[in-house]
Order: structure tokens, then sequence, then C-alpha cells
């Protein structure tokens, strides 16, 4: 009975010790996973593999490039400084025209939250304008404004503004019944309860908005640069586009786009993530 006892008591050591083992790397794993960037990672490798793959099964490279020759084209492009110097023509015009739609789209919306014909004035032009595609006003920009950094801006500010006035005022709608009589016993001027009532609750609408307002305005820009293409001798990352697509160069022309998603992929994940993590998700209000 001893030699028994002892061996099931060895068994059983055993299997703690694999039951221990297990757990390990169940919770690495589950440390691994939980962890957003490695995900995201993963999903680009193999999204970058599934390119590879394709381009070599086509074997025309004018067609569809292989990702290497793409990134291969990249860096030429940079060590050269063409994709930085349309970056540097293309970014501050699209931050220029982004934050005017962002303060345009503020005081259409302050003004449809504090009286009812304002809420009239902004769900009347965002179902004129919203689904007018921006490009399509290129034509009447460049009437007015000529050929230059004001007709790409005018496009820019209509690309933006309804998305995110849209987005505002529908979060502001939907704010808690209860946050709203909280203001209102508090005594708070308007301007104190826009600022620290309406904004702060309707929050996540916001963001929302400004991404997608960020995406209209990355697609307008490039868009209405391959249209009219370089003024005054420079061009922007469409320009860089439509010219390498003329000289037949379709690994540069993929190279342009990589850097457009790139700059998409930084924005996103730092910049509005960042936003995010100081705002929604420190004020318990992420899902």
């Amino acid at each position: 009975m001893s030699e028994r006892n002892q061996r099931a008591d060895r068994m059983l050591v055993v299997d703690r010790g694999r039951h221990e083992v297990t757990e390990r790397e169940r919770s690495l794993w589950r440390s691994i996973y939980a962890q957003g960037w490695i995900r995201k990672t993963f999903v680009l490798l193999v999204l970058a593999l599934t390119w590879e793959l394709y381009a070599r099964y086509l074997n025309n490279a004018l067609q569809f490039p292989t990702f290497l020759d793409t990134l291969a084209a990249l860096w030429r492009s940079l060590l050269s400084g063409e994709i930085p110097i349309a970056a540097a023509y293309t970014i501050p015009i699209l931050l220029t025209g982004y934050v005017a739609g962002l303060a345009l789209a503020g005081a259409l919306t302050a003004f449809a939250s504090a009286t009812r014909i304002g809420a009239d004035l902004l769900e009347t032009l965002t179902a004129m304008f919203n689904p007018l595609p921006s490009i399509a006003l290129l034509p009447l920009a460049l009437l007015w404004f000529g050929l230059g950094e004001g007709a790409v801006i005018f496009v820019l500010i209509h690309a933006v503004l309804w998305a995110v006035a849209l987005n505002t005022f529908a979060g502001f709608k939907s704010l808690s019944p209860t946050l709203r009589m909280v203001g209102q016993n508090y005594g708070l001027s308007r301007p104190a309860y826009l600022f620290r009532i309406l904004i702060p609750g309707a929050f996540p609408s916001i963001l929302t908005g400004l991404k997608i307002g960020w995406a209209f305005a990355w697609r307008t820009l490039i868009a209405a640069e391959l249209v009219f293409g370089a003024q005054g001798g420079s061009g922007g990352l469409g320009w860089f586009i439509y010219e390498r697509k003329n000289q037949l160069l379709i690994a540069d022309v993929f190279a342009g786009l990589l850097t457009v998603i790139v700059f998409g992929l930084f924005v996103e994940n730092v910049i509005f993530k960042l936003i995010e993590r100081r705002t929604i998700e420190r004020w318990g209000m992420s899902s």
C-alpha cells in the first residue's frame, strides 16, 4: 500500500506540475493577445504577406508590384527626398483645411445646440451637402478661388464640416437627460454648459466625427491633387502618384499610396488613440 501511495503522490505532483505549466502558457498567451498593438501588427504582417504572394502569383510588375518592390521604391523615394518634399507640401494644406472644417463644424453645432432654428439649419444643410462628394465641387472651387491652395482648402472644409457636425450634434442629442439636469441645476451659463456638460458627454461621437472627417480630408486632398496636379512648380503626394503613373513607375505609385496608408495608421493608432486614452477611457466612457 505504501508503494502505491507513493506512486499516486508522484503522479499527483506530475499532474499538478503539468497543470501549472499549462496555466502559465495560457496566461502568457492571454497577456500577449490582450495587447492591441501585437494583434494589429499581426494583421499588418498577414496583409503584407498576402500582398507579396498575390503579386508574385500575377507576376506582372506593371499591374501589381510586390510588397518588397514597393518598399524598395519607397526607400529610394525617401532617400532622394521626393516623398518627403511631396508630404511636406500636402500635410500643411491638409491640416489647414481640417482645422478650418473643425472650427466651422464647432460653430454650426454650437448654434444648433443653442436654438431650434440652428438645429433646423444644421439638419437641412447636412441633408443637402453631406451626400455631395467634395471632389464634385472642385470645378466650382477652381472658378471661385483659382488654381491654388484656396480651391483645395475649400473642398477640404466641405469634406470635414458635415461629418464632424453631424456626429457632434448626434452626440449632443443622445446625451443622458440626467447630465442635462445636472448642468441646469448648477445654473451653468451656455458656454459653461457646452464645454463642461455637452462636449464631455458627447465626446465618443465627437471623436468618431473627427476620425471620419480626417479620412474624408485625406481622400479629398489626394483626389484634388490627382485632378489638377501641381501648383507653382511643386506638388503633393497625389501629384507624385499621378506623375509616376504617367511614367509607368507602378512600384513608385504603390509607394505613394503606401505613404498615405502609413500616415493614416499613425494618426489613427497614435494621435487619436492618445486622445481617446486621455478623454474617453479616463472618464470611464469606453465600452
